[in-house]
């Protein structure tokens, strides 16, 4: 009889635990949403104080948020950030970081760009331009400099596109002699040559301000998709540290000092249907243990080759490759696809 009754107590106990594991199982998955939110962008008619819930501001505080970096700290795992696309670009500097800017339950976390502009460019003050007076005494061209907090991977940009650079040799001693409308950098420092009785203010000039437009680290499973990302003082998208099953689809990279798209640091993404070029050093960097693959994709050896090779892994189209490429030119006759003009 106590056998009988002590066989009992065991199977009761094992039971209950059997139903606090599941009951403390369905707690955790009742704490996140099986479907993802959607979280409303609008950087000239948000505010901050919104909620993000609606497209459209109204009578309450569920309108869009004005900043992505905003909607990100209210973001849940699977959610979507929906940004609108405005007359004025996006300038900020993005970080997805850890497991609640990932993949849910059921999708991924999505930023949908819906075509708007990540720029990271600001306008060059008149005050921080100063006249080279040896480049007057060699050449009798008017050329000034101005030195951004950023020393290296610069850019120039001339109204919406970049202006003509041209390239120095780092054992130069020397800024090399400019045309007017001709730009340089020359150790740490922009040097841009003017046109007759003109001064740099008489442009609209701006450089490279912020230094990577979106960075991922720590990650797993994000969708970026129909965004353009310029004017970044190193890159546009930077996969740096442990970003799996990274999505980019549809996206414009342009523009950025160092590359358009840099993966490295055990990542691995996928860059689909997209268009790089006028980037500064390569549209794309590998790095060692680093991971990316391309579909479908237009990727300018205008400025810098296509792909530089620093390590890693790179796939075009499934098939993997080795030491670089000038000219990744897969979808010129896609209809839509143009230049990347910088706005």
């Amino acid at each position: 009889m106590m056998f009988i009754t002590l066989i009992s107590r065991m199977v009761t106990q094992t039971l209950l635990g059997c139903w606090l594991i599941l009951g403390i199982g369905a707690m955790f998955l009742t704490s996140r949403p099986a479907v993802g939110r959607d979280i409303f962008v609008d950087n000239e008619k948000g505010d901050d104080a919104f909620t993000g819930r609606i497209a459209t501001p109204g009578q309450t505080v569920d309108g869009p948020v004005r900043r992505i970096s905003r909607a990100l700290a209210l973001a849940q795992p699977g959610d979507r950030i929906v940004l609108a696309k405005t007359g004025s670009p996006y300038h900020e500097s993005l970080t997805f970081a850890g497991a609640r800017l990932g993949r849910g339950i059921l999708n991924d976390f999505i930023l949908e760009g819906n075509g708007a502009i990540l720029d990271g460019s600001a306008p060059i003050p008149p005050e921080g331009w100063e006249p080279d007076r040896d480049a007057w005494k060699r050449s009798g061209r008017a050329v000034f400099r101005f030195v951004s907090e950023w020393k290296s991977h610069q850019q120039l940009f001339l109204g919406d596109r970049p202006a003509t650079r041209v390239y120095v040799n780092r054992l130069a001693a020397m800024p090399p002699d400019l045309e007017p409308l001709q730009w340089c950098l020359f150790q740490g420092t922009i040097y841009f040559c003017v046109e007759p009785d003109r001064h740099p203010q008489d442009y609209p000039l701006r450089y490279a301000r912020l230094q990577v437009g979106i960075t991922l680290h720590h990650v797993q499973g994000v969708t970026i998709r129909d965004l353009v990302v310029q004017g970044f003082q190193l890159d546009g998208v930077n996969l740096a540290n442990t970003a799996r099953d990274v999505r980019l689809e549809g996206v414009v990279l342009r523009g950025n000092g160092r590359a358009g798209l840099t993966v490295g640091g055990a990542s691995r993404g996928e860059l689909i249907d997209s268009l790089l070029g006028d980037n500064g050093a390569a549209q794309i960097l590998t790095l060692p243990n680093g991971e990316l693959r391309v579909h479908n994709c237009q990727v300018l050896g205008n400025t810098a080759p296509a792909w530089v090779d620093e390590g890693g892994r790179f796939f075009l189209e499934g098939k993997l490759q080795q030491g670089g490429l000038d000219q990744i030119d897969d979808v010129v006759n896609t209809p839509g696809r143009a230049a990347p003009e910088t706005n």
